[in-house]
């Protein structure tokens, strides 16, 4: 049995190491990321009033139309995102992600992050990366939440919003997340 988790970790290793090696190459010939992130953007705010609302207060929005996330016991995610101000898109970003613990499965998502104000905007550009969890206060809007969310309620210097769920990935583990600009 244990022949076999050690297997298994192994292939995950290699596979997460192929990713984040290969995705960000593959991604910048694939100019299609700006397309895809101002079409999961329109079907965000068409499914998600509170997303329209930030839109129009936010001083930029980082949208990332697909993450792939797998894993078993060591797990990673990987995607690529733009970053719009006024309309356009200003930058290009990745986010990478890496986890341990109990967890098996396969899944995609997007995620598209408003930043709303101009200490969160500078936080990203000076950074050397940003990891989530450090820096501006973030708050994810679930369903729930959204219809609470007005122009007097926004407080936060970032508001991010998960969308498209696909897949099933299980377990409880340690994940650091890093959101990481792209050099073109």
């Amino acid at each position: 049995m244990r022949k076999c988790t050690r297997g298994l970790v192994a292939i995950v290793a290699v596979a997460i190491s192929t990713i984040s090696l290969t995705a960000p190459r593959a991604a910048l010939a694939a100019a299609g990321v700006d397309e895809d992130a101002n079409a999961a953007l329109k079907k965000l705010y068409a499914s998600e009033p509170a997303a329209k609302l930030l839109s129009e207060k936010a001083k930029a929005i980082l949208v990332f139309p697909t993450i792939v996330k797998a894993g078993f016991m060591v797990g990673a995610h990987y995607g690529e995102g733009v970053l719009i101000q006024n309309g356009r898109t200003v930058g290009h970003y990745n986010s990478l992600a890496g986890s341990y613990g109990y967890q098996a499965g396969v899944q995609t998502y997007g995620y598209a992050l408003f930043l709303m104000n101009d200490q969160a905007l500078q936080y990203l550009d000076r950074s050397d990366g940003w990891e989530i969890g450090v820096g501006p206060s973030i708050v994810v809007v679930d369903k729930g939440k959204g219809k609470s969310v007005t122009s007097t309620t926004l407080t936060k210097d970032v508001y991010a919003f998960i969308f498209n769920q696909k897949g099933l990935m299980a377990g409880a583990g340690i994940q650091g997340s890093k959101i990481t600009k792209v050099s073109q």
